[in-house]
């Protein structure tokens, strides 16, 4: 599958403009490119209560599972100058479990594999190693 990383740039920078940050003013915007050929995106939504603040991740997730599941195969986050941002860390187990080590992520430094990003992730693997379901 070829992945145009500008197209999920542009996204995530169009969904950058759509975040709610009125507390720490910097919105982030997210795409993804899923295994069957969509995009999904996701803009961060902030909270009064610090706490209860979704990332952009977050809300890409969402889009993912509410438009028909899938894998995702690469990922793309962008600060308000569109530039690349790396995941907070429980935004990290998040892609990961729906893309796994493969994943690609635009990261500061160049395309990284999420297996460089969350190396030795927890995940779905090691619960049914546990429980065997």
């Amino acid at each position: 599958m070829s992945i145009d990383w500008d197209a999920l740039r542009v996204r995530a920078r169009e969904l950058c403009t759509h975040a709610y940050a009125p507390y720490s003013d910097f919105p982030v915007g997210a795409a993804a490119l899923v295994d069957d050929g969509r995009m999904v995106a996701g803009c961060n939504v902030e909270n009064a209560g610090y706490g209860v603040t979704l990332c952009a991740e977050c809300g890409l997730i969402s889009d993912l599972v509410a438009t028909g599941g899938g894998r995702l195969v690469a990922f793309a986050c962008v600060n308000a100058l569109g530039e690349p941002l790396m995941p907070c860390g429980r935004c990290r187990q998040l892609l990961y479990e729906f893309g796994g080590d493969d994943l690609l992520l635009d990261t500061p430094q160049g395309i990284w594999p999420m297996s460089r990003v969350l190396p030795q992730a927890f995940g779905p693997d090691d619960l049914t190693h546990v429980t065997g379901r």
